[in-house]
């Protein structure tokens, strides 16, 4: 008897000290910012530098014929792309009929055909559309292929639950809807995997966002430190991320324990409306800095959303920035997060939920109580 006391007590004393270590480990992990990923650059990062320049430099001729001529060639891609890839020209088109700028879906463009850069078919084509060619063989699958897989379906239908969420957030903080989309798809894709347990018990039958409670918090991702200097941030007027009176109380606390009342509002399953409001506000104070230092990059959806991914230590304004973050395997195939968000930002997907608007930032914050929807 005495010896299967012993032994269960030492199988118990065992199990603590484990679990204990466990606990001590993520404790340091989050402290010292071990869980902090520098992230790599994405093997398209240059060549999205050059595609920003050509948009950012004026023509020297006349304005006119240059507007003409972009306009023309447009409507030529859309044609070339709907005889290859119906379903991104279908997109595209919509939101050209629906105010997006010309320069906006020429980007859109850019970024389809950065990703049908290995499609010999449709390269061959795009070198034949300067003779007045259109041709192509049909596919009925979007050209960016995790949107092919049916764990997209599903977060469609899950964000547009949160569609009034996200556009009481823009209107709060000026912050384009679809540029916090942008940063919820790459921490959200990377989650929705058919094989994890989770997806198949609710996730997926319920049409849910999966929302984050260990190292990371919420729908979006944002880590406890980040979250703290976020909030400390909005009210330091030395600070080169600090946005103005008016955003100073939009994080302000409701009771007197800030560290319990934060994780709480961030891992909310009913109420996503902070997870959107920090990533939002993340957003605008590093495109502020970046702003102030002579490096705007409030126009690059892909920097945003790198920059978001890998966290303030990485905001380092310079004149070419790079895309990349995180990796993300999508049924084995690898993405860097900047990556996911360019390619949702422009693929026109969800537009009629949240469009692409002239400015990325351009609202007045409005009184509102934070959380009051």
């Amino acid at each position: 008897m005495k010896k299967v006391f012993k032994i269960c007590y030492t199988v118990v004393l065992y199990g603590f000290a484990i679990v204990g270590f466990g606990l001590l480990m993520s404790y340091m992990a989050i402290q010292f910012k071990w869980t902090n990923q520098k992230g790599s650059v994405d093997q398209n990062s240059r060549y999205l530098h050059d595609i920003n320049k050509k948009y950012s430099e004026k023509p020297s001729s006349s304005p006119d014929a240059p507007e003409t001529e972009l306009i023309l060639s447009v409507f030529r891609r859309i044609e070339l792309l709907n005889n290859h890839y119906p379903v991104n020209a279908e997109h595209i088109l919509y939101a050209l009929n629906n105010g997006s700028t010309i320069t906006e879906v020429s980007r859109m463009l850019d970024a389809t055909d950065l990703a049908l850069k290995e499609d010999a078919r449709y390269q061959d084509a795009i070198r034949k559309l300067s003779s007045g060619t259109v041709s192509g063989t049909t596919s009925q699958k979007s050209a960016f292929e995790w949107m092919n897989i049916p764990e997209w379906e599903i977060f469609k239908e899950a964000v547009a639950k949160d569609k009034h969420l996200i556009d009481s957030v823009a209107k709060v903080t000026g912050v384009e809807e679809r540029l916090i989309v942008a940063c919820l798809v790459g921490e959200q894709i990377r989650l929705f995997n058919s094989n994890r347990e989770a997806f198949k018990k609710w996730i997926g039958p319920l049409k849910i966002l999966s929302v984050e409670s260990q190292y990371s918090f919420g729908v979006t991702g944002i880590k406890e430190h980040t979250a703290k200097k976020i909030e400390r941030l909005l009210k330091d007027e030395n600070s080169e991320f600090y946005l103005g009176k008016a955003y100073e109380h939009l994080l302000d606390f409701q009771t007197e324990n800030p560290d319990e009342e934060r994780i709480s509002r961030l891992t909310s399953f009913r109420n996503h409306y902070y997870s959107y409001l920090y990533a939002a506000i993340f957003l605008k104070q590093v495109k502020l800095q970046w702003e102030k230092a002579g490096y705007p990059i409030g126009h690059r959806p892909e920097i945003l959303a790198t920059l978001f991914n890998v966290g303030f230590p990485q905001s380092n304004p310079n004149p070419t920035p790079r895309v990349g973050g995180s990796t993300i395997h999508i049924h084995e195939v690898p993405y860097t997060f900047g990556m996911i968000g360019y390619q949702f930002y422009y693929s026109g997907e969800l537009f009629d939920l949240f469009p692409i608007r002239g400015e990325k930032f351009d609202w007045a914050p409005k009184e509102q109580i934070p959380g009051q929807v």
